[in-house]
């Protein structure tokens, strides 16, 4: 039996990336999924969103290791929409026991719009909760609540507002709020025996980290820098001797705060960094 047998998994920004990769573990660990991502650019993200071939692509995956999906293309931001689609997606599994907020944009440039800072704010943080409270009416004692927060939490508390741009500032404070959310939610939610933890990555080889808005901020130095060149700078951000970590390092955390083995922890902040945030002094 895996680690998550008989449960049913609801996780947003699941067409790819991170997503997908938490879809897919889960379903090997042996739990169900529902798997809802927008499937739409938004107009100050400058790489390309998930498409709805994508997540067609994770529902595949999902089946191939043996579990049953169900798909959603909704945008976070609309809680309506939003509890439209868990409830049917409830209702087509029959239960719901684990929550995987993982949708996210980052918006980083001195030259983004100032609404990059509320349109980021938007997703990463009031999608993150709308996702918590619209699952919470179905979540029973033993479920599990997984946030995703980043490493750049940890970083300086105020960066280069010049360089960084107002989504550039927004991406860390909407992470920042998140783990004091956890802090204050997880004792609401203790006494019915549901949990809640949240997850810090640091740079994750994912469509977010890779493109050229990202490879110019981390090589500001160059004209027109290509991946290659960022790839050697990207070391300097993690203590241990890697460019970023892989999506499947994220979801083992993942797998561990959904399973039962992770039954006595909730309102901790787990960071999957290499070292991150102590390299930088938190």
């Amino acid at each position: 039996m895996g680690r998550v047998e008989g449960k049913v998994a609801v996780i947003t920004g699941a067409a790819r990336g991170q997503g997908r990769s938490h879809a897919v573990r889960l379903a090997e660990e042996g739990a169900d999924i529902i798997a809802i991502d927008i499937c739409e650019d938004i107009d100050v993200v400058e790489y390309p969103m998930g498409t709805e071939e994508e997540l067609q692509e994770t529902a595949r995956l999902v089946e191939k290791a043996g579990r049953r999906v169900v798909t959603k293309k909704v945008d976070t931001r609309d809680r309506a929409a939003l509890k439209a689609a868990i409830d049917e997606g409830v209702a087509e599994l029959g239960r719901l026991d684990v929550v995987v907020a993982n949708a996210g944009i980052a918006t980083i440039g001195g030259d983004r719009p100032l609404h990059s800072f509320s349109d980021t704010i938007d997703v990463n943080l009031v999608g993150s909760l709308n996702t918590v409270h619209t699952a919470l009416p179905h979540l029973t004692e033993g479920a599990s609540i997984i946030l995703i927060g980043s490493a750049a939490s940890f970083l300086a508390e105020h960066g280069d507002g010049e360089h960084m741009g107002p989504g550039g500032m927004a991406y860390p404070f909407s992470k920042q709020i998140l783990g004091q959310y956890v802090n204050w939610f997880a004792p609401l939610l203790a006494p019915s025996g549901r949990r809640i933890n949240l997850v810090h990555p640091t740079n994750v080889n994912t469509p977010m980290l890779q493109n050229e808005r990202m490879y110019r901020t981390f090589r500001p130095d160059l004209e027109n820098p290509t991946q290659e060149d960022a790839e050697q700078v990207f070391p300097k951000f993690l203590a241990l001797p890697a460019p970023y970590v892989e999506p499947i390092d994220v979801s083992h955390a993942i797998a561990y705060l959904a399973s039962d083995e992770s039954r006595f922890v909730t309102g901790t902040q787990l960071r999957v960094d290499a070292g991150t945030a102590v390299k930088h002094g938190k």
